[in-house]
């Protein structure tokens, strides 16, 4: 069953959506980032380290999980996601720091 749900990238939209799949440390992440405004470093960061663990970069329209949409895609990435929530937030932070660098210096340090 294929969907019109699929951007080229996570959209933000999305974020507060995905607040319910983890613990309570992932949940009131969700829950600040999504209170912030859209254009917030922290959302920013938020949808740039979804678009990572998602394979964002790597999809196409004829890919299964393309089909399925970009929020049933984060859901089931969120939800596999192996390490705990602890690393999530960590990822967060790491994702955060890369838009502030990049900010700051207009080169990308992602490897």
């Amino acid at each position: 069953m294929a969907t019109n749900d699929t951007e080229f990238i996570f959209p933000e939209r999305y974020c507060e959506q995905l607040g319910n799949l983890r613990g309570e440390s992932w949940m009131q992440l969700i829950t600040q980032v999504s209170n912030e405004e859209k254009d917030s470093v922290n959302r920013i960061a938020l949808v740039y380290m979804i678009a990572r663990i998602n394979g964002c970069g790597n999809c196409n329209s004829d890919a299964f999980r393309a089909m399925k949409g970009c929020l049933m895609c984060a859901k089931n990435s969120i939800k596999r996601y192996r390490g705990s929530d602890k690393e999530l937030l960590e990822q967060f932070s790491h994702a955060k720091q890369e838009i502030v660098d990049y900010l700051e210096t207009g080169k990308s340090h992602y490897r």
